[in-house]
């Protein structure tokens, strides 16, 4: 099973195009703005190259990892991969699992599937992550909510993509 690594590229854009429409002064900008103490006034980091080169970075590496946990037929293929019958396309192994493939090999395949398992991922990862640095940080609980909610809704439509074109 060959994943389409172009979605996954292109999934891993989505927290960057998500940002720009969260963090706007209209939407959710201000209030996180507030929050963080950060004014219009506070220096920029140096280079907003490296700031958007490493987040793009770390976002594909989430993209990635979203992989196996919204396309389930990666389980059968990481199950049986260092089987030896697996390199012989012959073997009683690989047809049973080419056959497999052939009747259940799109199961579970959509964006909506996707979205599910990408929401689950935000709520059961990562808002315990996100809270347990705000609250040991010090931050309030609309902090934290600001940020959950934001990863919510990449890690939702990443899962979507993915598990519908990757």
């Amino acid at each position: 099973m060959q994943p389409n690594f172009l979605f996954v590229i292109l999934a891993a854009l989505i927290p960057t195009a998500v940002g720009m429409v969260w963090y706007n002064p209209k939407v959710m900008g201000s209030v996180w703005m507030k929050e963080t103490g950060i004014t219009q006034d506070t220096p920029q980091p140096r280079s907003m190259v490296v700031v958007f080169g490493v987040s793009l970075l770390l976002s594909m590496m989430l993209a990635g990892s979203m992989l196996p946990v919204t396309i389930h037929q990666m389980g059968l293929h990481s199950m049986l991969m260092d089987e030896p019958a697996m390199a012989d396309p012959n073997s009683e192994l690989s047809q049973t699992v080419a056959s497999l493939m052939a009747k259940y090999g799109t199961n579970f395949r959509t964006f909506k599937h996707g979205a599910l398992h990408g929401f689950i991922t935000s709520l059961f990862l990562l808002l315990p992550v996100i809270a347990t640095n705000g609250l040991f940080e010090l931050k309030s609980w609309r902090y934290i909510g600001l940020n959950a909610a934001f990863w919510a809704i990449c890690l939702t439509l990443m899962g979507g993509v993915i598990c519908a074109f990757a």
